[in-house]
């Protein structure tokens, strides 16, 4: 049993709360941008709705990630790990600076929130069944980069936001939840980019508190 976990069954048991409130799943997200949907995350866990989930530690493979500055303001561990020697890939020295960090916070789970690397199979097996991401389309519809404009350009009525799980083909692994927006007579780009993101940011703190009770 970890030592934060001991330490909550202490207590309940001291306090007389109910034990199953103690529990917790630690949550390690990792992101190369601003961070939006890590903060729609750490905002539900704010506000009580991230169920017995709480976010442990934020990483990233930018040193000037706005997703770091999240920390400060949420009181959550933010930290650069350096990803070299590759540009595009974790893979190497950078995957196992990445797998020494995660495993140091006692990760029950993975969340990808814009982390722009390809991972590899030591990174894939160190975390297997842990690792989600979320894609901005309705997979297996539209997968790899830029799901919205591909969506857009296709002419579809209906696109959306799919949580999955991690595997090594790119989103190909299982679907745990998604999310559909409609696309609407004279929506632009634009305006359905951030019509799919407002459902992200909804999407993702509740499949991870739904997550945290199982």
């Amino acid at each position: 049993m970890q030592d934060g976990r001991r330490q909550a069954v202490e207590f309940v048991r001291a306090s007389g709360w109910r034990l199953s409130l103690t529990w917790r799943m630690r949550v390690v997200i990792l992101g190369s941008g601003r961070g939006s949907n890590a903060e729609a995350i750490l905002q539900a866990q704010a506000a009580g709705r991230l169920g017995v989930a709480r976010v442990v530690r934020i990483l990233s493979d930018q040193p000037a990630a706005g997703i770091l500055a999240l920390g400060p303001r949420f009181g959550v561990p933010a930290e650069f790990v350096d990803p070299a020697p590759f540009k595009t890939k974790l893979e190497g020295p950078g995957e196992d600076r990445f797998i020494a960090a995660i495993t140091a916070a006692q990760a029950d789970l993975v969340v990808l929130a814009g982390f722009m690397r390809v991972l590899k199979p030591k990174f894939l097996g160190a975390f297997a069944g842990k690792i989600i991401n979320l894609h901005p389309s309705l997979l297996p519809a539209f997968p790899g980069l830029d799901g919205i404009g591909q969506a857009f350009r296709a002419g579809v009525k209906e696109t959306g936001c799919t949580v999955h799980y991690v595997t090594l083909e790119v989103d190909a692994g299982r679907i745990i939840e998604q999310a559909r927006v409609a696309v609407e007579p004279g929506e632009t780009l634009e305006s359905l980019a951030a019509r799919v993101h407002a459902a992200e940011h909804q999407l993702l703190p509740a499949v991870i508190a739904r997550l945290s009770k199982h």
